[in-house]
């Protein structure tokens, strides 16, 4: 549930973030409804899911080397750290190998992690995080550290309500691999062009905030993944 402001980490002080906490503070019951909604879809997921994650598992298991899920910390509420859980769908150690972004010809993408990601297929674990209370189903797309250390003082107010599995930034950004294929700097060119934009649609998300905007997010999602 959302703090009292007072009690916020201290990055979370300032006008610009209040802004939007004040907007969430009238949305209290819409907060606690989001909470039971994601606990049922997840539960329904895992149901429905669990033989397409099995086969996806022993997929990613013996096509190549190194474990079947992949996890990174990331930031969620109150800018906590956290584990998040994906299908692995590049080589072990990729992210020693290169940026924290990936583009759309990245060598280190394995033959099953391109089908993976292209039907956004890698991130089923996450609700397992989702029934954690990490995520939720739907909200801002969780960074890493280091890109939330960019973040201007507005941006943390997205930081105020859990990291999620898609958004409106997800669905516009879609192909964000491609958008970076020809960068020169993928980590300079995420920051400084990309992540803005996508953080002016996590903040509208705020905004709009409801049990409704939840739901049309959701199907908007599976639309964009079935006629991808």
């Amino acid at each position: 549930m959302l703090l009292p402001f007072e009690d916020l980490p201290e990055e979370f002080q300032n006008d610009a973030v209040k802004k939007y906490y004040n907007i969430l503070k009238n949305k209290k019951s819409s907060l606690r409804a989001k909470r039971v909604l994601d606990v049922t879809i997840s539960l329904i997921l895992l149901v429905i899911l669990i033989i397409p994650i099995i086969i996806i598992s022993l997929c990613v298991k013996f096509t190549s080397k190194g474990p079947v899920l992949y996890k990174q910390v990331r930031v969620t509420t109150y800018n906590r750290k956290f584990h998040i859980y994906k299908f692995r769908t590049m080589v072990v150690n990729a992210d020693k190998l290169g940026s924290l972004v990936t583009s759309a010809r990245d060598p280190r993408i394995t033959g099953v992690g391109h089908f993976l990601r292209k039907y956004r297929l890698d991130e089923l674990p996450q609700v397992f995080n989702v029934l954690k209370g990490d995520m939720s189903i739907v909200g801002t797309r969780p960074e890493v550290p280091k890109y939330v250390n960019s973040y201007t003082q507005a941006m943390y107010a997205t930081l105020l309500m859990p990291a999620g599995i898609t958004s409106l930034a997800s669905i516009k950004f879609k192909n964000e691999d491609r958008m970076l294929e020809m960068s020169q700097s993928i980590d300079e060119d995420y920051v400084g062009i990309i992540l803005p934009k996508k953080m002016h649609y996590n903040l509208l998300y705020i905004k709009s905030f409801d049990f409704k905007t939840d739901i049309y997010l959701m199907l908007k999602t599976v639309k964009e993944v079935l006629f991808h």
